[in-house]
């Protein structure tokens, strides 16, 4: 069932997306060699309480703590524990937030320190395909447009996208129809309304689109062991186009350069997805 949001929930769930993006800002500025995932998570729960927030992924279907942080060849849902970043890294920080009973959803992948050349192209490839995505989510299209927009700016640029995880409806519960799949057929699937709600996230590696489930039941690493990205916005369908409900503030705004708004993803391709 597709669920439609009046305008005052989407404010609602904007409200909550604001809290997301401020979120992820703050963890951004303490990435750095030697800091633990752990450190990082405790820090962000602390953030998101005193703020008048619940970190949705606490407690959902058991998951342990406030947020997903995923290194490296981790692609999501990674447990923040012991393992300390070091110089060079991919750090996904993906934060759920519930604020006044509505959720939003939202992830970023930061570089530690200097990125090696391939790491960096990921990060870009990630950024525009969410962009490309994004600026199909416009009332009239259909889920498969989105889809097809993200498949072919990543695979464009020699990655391949994750076909076992999806993007999903967000609002009010963590997960809610329809699946936002970053692969498929364009003018397939369910039909965007104006009032959905809808959480779009590339996730992408630079090898086989292949992923393992950890034995803790939750992280999913590449099977290859090659780095993985995830980049994710929650969005809402308007009469006036896609409305980033999450938008970047901080260090992940600098990042996401003005090139990658809807309409006008940095790539060749995604400038072509647009025409």
């Amino acid at each position: 069932m597709i669920i439609r949001k009046s305008p005052r929930e989407i404010e609602r769930i904007a409200a909550a997306g604001a809290l997301v993006a401020e979120t992820i800002a703050y963890v951004g500025t303490l990435l750095r060699p030697g800091v633990t995932t752990e450190a990082l998570d405790a820090a962000a729960d602390v953030f998101i309480r005193e703020r008048g927030g619940i970190p949705t992924s606490e407690g959902y279907r058991g998951y342990p703590k406030a947020i997903c942080i995923s290194p490296n060849e981790v692609v999501v849902h990674g447990i923040p524990g012991a393992y300390t970043l070091a110089e060079g890294d991919l750090v996904t920080i993906d934060v759920g937030v519930t604020l006044d009973g509505y959720i939003a959803d939202s992830a970023y992948t930061f570089g530690v320190g200097e990125l090696e050349p391939e790491a960096r192209r990921l990060l870009e490839a990630g950024q525009d395909a969410l962009a490309a995505g994004i600026a199909e989510a416009r009332v009239g299209n259909r889920v498969g447009d989105i889809s097809h927009a993200v498949q072919t700016v990543v695979e464009a640029a020699g990655f391949a996208v994750v076909r076992s995880l999806v993007g999903h409806g967000v609002g009010r519960s963590y997960h809610e129809d329809p699946h936002i799949p970053n692969f498929g057929e364009p003018g397939r699937g369910p039909r965007l309304a104006e009032g959905m709600t809808i959480a779009i996230e590339p996730m992408i590696t630079a090898g086989s689109p292949e992923v393992v489930v950890e034995p803790d039941g939750w992280t999913i690493r590449t099977a290859d062991g090659s780095l993985a990205a995830h980049f994710e916005h929650t969005i809402a369908i308007t009469a006036e186009g896609p409305r980033i409900l999450t938008p970047r503030v901080g260090p992940a705004q600098d990042r996401e350069s003005a090139e990658r708004i809807p309409g006008r993803a940095s790539t060749p391709e995604a400038r072509r997805l647009r025409r």
